[in-house]
């Protein structure tokens, strides 16, 4: 809610006042610089206003200052760390605030500034807000330190602390519970130190309700009253209209035997993970072994004798490690309370089942969850009382205990990159405490938006702080064993790095951190810093999702739509081997190029890899080309993840679907869809897999399901339906390639039968047992990769349907094996690949291929001729061989 105050005495504050674009920007506490402004002889002042009562119209005085300073040029040049940091600006005049000012500037940042350039005559030129973060995180660095902001119940006492430097009074509303109105209001102290306003109450007020109320100047709106929630809220009650008190150590916020639990081990090192990505509603809520009570919310999890459960089970015992949970913190978009399921139906390509989607996608109970709220509450559509704060942070932790209990470390999926509102939009909370100073703006002053929505500037000093305080809650109060952070490159390396070594040294252990590290945006080639992307992280020991093996294997882009996505092959898939009716005459370097880069995947993606190439050269990979980047970039094998399937675009077998010839049978389907899966499972690095990729997932074609509610993102576990011909999906993201996909989805052959879904559940279940098997798969660094690992058939003459290499395991702990070679044959016929360097070598199949409930019989017909040196790989098959 908004409220106006009144103006300072004396003066008369417009309605609204005019809005002028930021664009300067404090440098620090004494420097400005104005982009694209000359400093020449006109007059440059700084005017302020506590009720925000200026106005600045070209040609006229400024009118209704409170107080003004007169900056002066500075003619030396920057001190080499601030023009390192503001690098991205561009050259304009550089201001300086003299000491008498300067020691002002605390209480002037709390009301309205505008910069003016003047003629002689006093008369406005220019005129600018100032971007202020810098000045603020230069005045109140203490405020780093602090370590109990948010609401605090231990000793018989409730403190509250709010970070809100700018605001000119701060009070805490306190209430009864959820619905009630407001007991008390009571005024908070200001630290002029720290920023940070803070209060005491003499009770413990556990599961008490609250909000602030933050008189603040809003550039564009004026001074205002903010009813807002907390940024630091653990919990709140239903929707998040309010905060909660929350004590975690208080057993009313455990479930039974929490402290007590045992979690599986910590991964000895990060290429030992095995990820499946899994959102929590899809899990369980068309499970009809799960109670309806539980489908959807966090306590599925703890059914153990659930179809999904034991689905999960069957994969920790084949060698999974984790489950990463889709965003599982609080969340803008979900309706807590009374979200609708529509009634969905139709023909296998009809839109009345999207038609209905979309029509309540506002008021569904689905949503991927990339909108935070508040970064460090459970969602409370999860749980199954959303007014009661308690509960939903107990089942939270109960949902963790029962994944421990299945032998799987829990990951989760976090988003500080952008929130869901600024300004004073509704879901808006930083940005009403501290207007301007979370996000990330532009040189107009406007919230940069290059994520999907309002950019956070984590390279702010409390926005970094949050993100650090959030993720050590979630670390040592939940139990999370890893995170993946969305869109990482959008913040520091060096934010980053302090993350995982202050994980480290408050948990005693190293914490995996991977995360996207897709290089665009307004920060792309370190314009702002040194990203946390997939070049800048080499080192860290961080890992960033590898597009090298997944769109080489996949074919196309992320990008494609129409005809591109049937028309763009990859290397399973068909390209140059077996075309389908769209797509180019056969491309031999096309194809070898491909298979040049699936190598680069199996390797880690490591620069300095050392491989023969296509072209008949000995290079690193990091001089091998991938769309004008260097084809590897990682240090360490732990800096990669290789996947070929995620939440994002079509799953692999819809992506199939498009690519393969209409013809292909539905056995060849699930045989393409396992080598999918045997190209990560053989990768060096960290292994990742989608939820469903194990049982032919589809989700009908749909590139961006994030909204496409449950009927286009179901998962079933009876492993009857895969979800192919469900409709045409949602015409929003998908539209323009509706003609392309309406003959697919009407066709029942491209539907895979219940015997397919179960062939390939269980022969992925082999790939993962012969990963578990075998320390090779899971180097641990670039050096032992370059020693152990080498590829065959390569080079200009190679068969490039044929990826094939040998792991050296001798000296190696947990080798299992003196030698392993894998080959993956994506060929519909049968290839003899000779490896003279093995001639003599007693290679037979792995014990997975030849155990009598193996899964893929074909791969058991595989064969090595040690006399001349020859494999004799079956079509469209991943097979292993080891030397005991």
């Amino acid at each position: 809610m908004l409220h106006s105050l009144p103006a300072s005495p004396g003066a008369t504050a417009p309605a609204t006042p005019p809005a002028h674009e930021a664009a300067a920007v404090w440098l620090d506490p004494t420097l400005i610089q104005w982009p694209q402004v000359a400093g020449g002889e006109e007059r440059f002042r700084l005017l302020y206003s506590q009720a925000g009562c200026l106005v600045a119209v070209p040609g006229q005085p400024v009118q209704g200052a409170d107080a003004a300073a007169v900056l002066r040029p500075r003619a030396a040049a920057l001190p080499d760390a601030l023009a390192k940091r503001f690098k991205y600006l561009q050259p304009g005049v550089v201001l300086t605030l003299d000491a008498a000012a300067s020691r002002r500037l605390p209480q002037w940042l709390k009301g309205q500034l505008l910069l003016v350039r003047e003629d002689a005559q006093g008369r406005v030129l220019q005129a600018t807000r100032v971007q202020h973060a810098a000045a603020l995180d230069a005045l109140y660095a203490a405020a780093e330190q602090a370590n109990d902001l948010g609401a605090s119940a231990t000793g018989g006492r409730t403190s509250f602390k709010l970070w809100a430097p700018t605001a000119q009074q701060v009070s805490v509303c306190l209430y009864p519970d959820g619905d009630k109105p407001a007991r008390s209001l009571r005024p908070l102290r200001f630290d002029p130190a720290t920023g940070v306003w803070a209060g005491q109450h003499k009770r413990m007020l556990t599961g008490r309700s609250y909000t602030y109320l933050v008189d603040v100047f809003v550039p564009g709106v004026g001074l205002v009253r903010n009813r807002v929630t907390d940024p630091y809220s653990l919990s709140l009650n239903t929707d998040s209209r309010r905060s909660q008190v929350v004590q975690l150590d208080d057993p009313a916020f455990k479930p039974p035997q929490w402290d007590a639990h045992t979690r599986p081990d910590a991964a000895k090192a990060l290429t030992d993970l095995v990820i499946y990505e899994l959102h929590l509603r899809d899990f369980s809520i068309s499970d009809a072994t799960v109670p309806p009570a539980h489908r959807g919310k966090y306590l599925a999890f703890t059914d153990t004798g659930s179809n999904g459960m034991k689905h999960l089970k069957g994969l920790a015992d084949a060698g999974l490690t984790d489950v990463h949970l889709l965003p599982v913190f609080d969340m803008a978009t979900v309706p807590e309370a009374g979200c609708v399921t529509p009634s969905v139906g139709g023909a296998p390509d009809g839109t009345t089942q999207q038609a209905a989607v979309v029509a309540v996608k506002d008021r569904d109970c689905f949503n991927w969850g990339y909108d935070p709220l508040h970064y460090t509450a459970p969602e409370g559509s999860y749980a199954t009382d959303a007014a009661n704060g308690a509960v939903r942070v107990r089942e939270f932790r109960h949902m963790v205990m029962a994944l421990h209990a299945a032998g799987l470390r829990v990951g989760m999926d976090v988003v500080y990159n952008h929130t869901a509102a600024s300004g004073q939009r509704a879901h808006s909370v930083l940005d009403r405490v501290v207007p301007g100073y979370y996000h990330r703006l532009d040189a107009r002053g406007q919230v940069e938006r290059s994520t999907c929505c309002d950019n956070t500037a984590t390279e702010h000093r409390m926005m970094g702080k949050l993100l650090i305080d959030s993720v050590l809650t979630w670390a040592r109060a939940y139990g999370i064993d890893s995170f993946r952070f969305d869109l990482m490159a959008h913040q520091p390396r060096a934010l980053m790095e302090r993350l995982q070594q202050r994980l480290k040294a408050e948990l005693g252990r190293d914490v995996p951190l991977l995360g996207e590290g897709w290089n665009f945006g307004e920060v792309a080639d370190g314009a702002r810093f040194v990203q946390a992307s997939q070049h800048s992280l080499n080192g860290s020991g961080i890992g960033t999702f590898s597009d090298r093996g997944r769109d080489a294997v996949r074919g196309g882009s992320a990008g494609d739509a129409g005809e591109q996505l049937v028309q763009r092959q990859g290397w399973i898939n068909g390209l140059g081997y077996d075309r389908n009716l769209l797509a180019p005459p056969a491309d031999r370097a096309a194809l070898l190029k491909a298979a040049d880069l699936v190598r680069v995947g199996l390797a880690g993606t490591l620069r300095s890899y050392r491989m023969n190439t296509a072209g008949g050269e000995l290079q690193p990979l990091e001089a091998m080309d991938y769309a004008g980047q260097p084809a590897g970039y990682a240090s360490q094998p732990a800096e990669v993840v290789n996947y070929v399937e995620n939440h994002d675009n079509q799953t692999l077998y819809d992506n199939n679907a498009l690519k393969l010839p209409r013809h292909t049978s539905r056995e060849d389907r699930a045989r393409v869809q396992l080598l999918g899966a045997a190209v990560v499972a053989f990768s060096q690095g960290v292994a990742y897999f989608h939820a469903g990729q194990d049982v032919l997932r589809s989700k009908s074609l749909d590139r961006n399901s994030y909204d496409s509610g449950d009927h286009f993102n179901r998962l079933d576990w009876t492993y009857t339906d895969n979800g192919f011909g469900a409709g045409l999906p949602p015409e929003q993201d998908n539209g323009t390639s509706w003609p392309v996909f309406r003959p697919l989805l009407a066709d029942p052959q491209l539907k895979p039968t219940p015997a397919d879904i179960a062939w390939t559940r269980d022969a992925f279940r082999d790939l993962l047992r012969i990963r578990a098997s075998s320390s090779l798969f899971r180097l641990r660094s670039a050096d032992e990769v370059q020693r152990r690992l080498s590829f065959f058939n390569t080079g200009p003459q190679q068969e490039p349907t044929v990826v094939a290499a040998v792991l050296d395991g001798r000296g190696l702990a947990d080798a299992g094996f003196a030698e392993l070679a894998y080959l993956i044959n994506v060929d519909l016929q049968a290839h003899e690949i000779d490896a003279p360097a093995l001639r003599g070598h007693h290679f037979t199949l792995h014990p997975v291929h030849t155990h009598a409930g193996a899964t893929d019989t074909r791969a058991a017909t595989a064969r090595f001729d040690a006399e001349r040196g020859r494999f004799t790989v079956p079509p469209r098959t991943a097979v292993v061989f080891v030397v005991r």
